[in-house]
């Protein structure tokens, strides 16, 4: 196996299939300069799209070690004992040229298929902003014989498109539905900000939803309350959407975060948490030492709460609250981005999702910038 290809992650190999799917197939294998696949194809885990294998295992690698660069064909070989043993060692399926060159033919959306779609996720969101149950498996399966009988899974990735529009408009999104940053546009974006504007409905919901009151959650067992983080997504380089700043653009993250409620509530139950932990670990006279800085000292600090290390060292918690999914974007200040640098060792970033129905979090230690894209979303003129 080339030097180094046994390092792929699972990540890389995804975002270079997602590439592959927002270019297409030609342009993707000219970029990378790649040539057809011969033996294999890697089946897509969401859309079970065909991509070649050995150019996207060339391609992932330059998404992972970008200082190096993407391999060429002659850097590896894409025969069993390498590409194939890799893609299925990290749990991709494979299938023969052959037998997917005739079934698996690329077929776009329509712009009705996409009016369906897009006009059936609102509907779903709606529901969801107003704390309506609903059933995305019925639903998908009642959407399948109108949109030409596609795949569950082709649903399943257009609604982590839609996703990634309304975030990229200042919407929540469905939960369980990553959106993904890298995703073909066209005819997609059109439709959502169409049917977006004629929706007064939606931005009611989303405008309660937003500003409603919280308390800290009861009866929480804190022992399965830690999640993984988001992987931040290698992003491509293009132009940033014009929709992005038309008229519909909205502010319900900021929003959001500007609830006070939410965030006091957030913050409260970490304090509970860190004291919990510290307990747990043996250390109950640092749990009495928990502060919440936020409120006793001042919300310019940098941080919200005080904690401790089980040895006594100061740990340093801001905390971000949503009553979103984990991958909701959040708002930090200059001081915040500046304290997590310069306490790097010390400072963790909080953050709470779901918080209303099912409170989880997941930490981002040290600078926040090494875990996530920053940006300007406002700038401060001075003379």
């Amino acid at each position: 196996m080339a030097t180094g290809l046994n390092k792929l992650a699972r990540w890389a190999i995804e975002a270079a299939m997602d590439e592959f799917i927002r270019i297409g197939r030609e342009a993707f294998l000219q970029k990378y300069h790649f040539g057809v696949a011969r033996d294999f194809f890697v089946l897509h885990p969401l859309t079970g799209q065909a991509c070649d294998s050995k150019a996207i295992v060339g391609a992932a690698y330059g998404l992972q070690f970008p200082a190096h660069g993407p391999l060429r064909p002659s850097d590896f070989s894409g025969g069993q004992a390498t590409v194939v043993k890799l893609l299925r060692g990290l749990g991709f399926e494979l299938a023969d040229v052959d037998a997917e060159s005739t079934s698996n033919k690329d077929r776009a959306w329509t712009r009705h298929e996409n009016e369906l779609i897009v006009s059936d996720y609102l509907q779903m969101l709606i529901k969801e902003l107003a704390g309506q149950k609903y059933n995305k498996a019925e639903r998908a399966r009642a959407l399948m014989p109108l949109l030409n009988d596609r795949s569950k899974g082709s649903i399943e990735f257009k609604r982590a498109n839609i996703s990634a529009v309304m975030i990229e408009l200042g919407f929540p999104s469905l939960n369980g539905y990553k959106p993904r940053i890298n995703f073909q546009r066209d005819g997609l974006i059109e439709v959502v900000t169409a049917q977006v504007e004629h929706l007064p409905m939606l931005e009611k919901a989303a405008e309660l939803a937003v500003d409603r009151p919280a308390e800290v959650p009861e009866s929480v067992s804190y022992q399965g309350i830690r999640a993984e983080a988001p992987k931040r997504q290698i992003r491509s380089e293009e132009l940033r959407p014009m929709y992005a700043r038309r008229g519909i653009k909205r502010d319900y993250f900021e929003r959001e975060s500007r609830n006070r409620s939410l965030g006091t509530a957030g913050e409260l139950f970490i304090v509970q948490y860190e004291q919990w932990r510290l307990v747990q670990m043996g250390v109950g006279q640092l749990a009495d030492r928990v502060e919440h800085v936020a409120d006793t000292q001042g919300d310019g600090l940098g941080y919200d709460v005080l904690s401790f290390e089980p040895d006594g060292r100061e740990r340093y918690i801001e905390v971000k609250t949503t009553a979103h999914d984990a991958a909701t974007p959040f708002f930090v200040s200059a001081n915040e981005v500046d304290f997590a640098r310069v306490q790097a060792e010390r400072f963790r970033l909080y953050r709470l999702f779901h918080f209303r129905t099912d409170p989880k979090f997941f930490e981002l230690p040290g600078a926040i910038e090494g875990h996530c894209h920053l940006d300007p979303s406002t700038y401060r003129a001075t003379f």
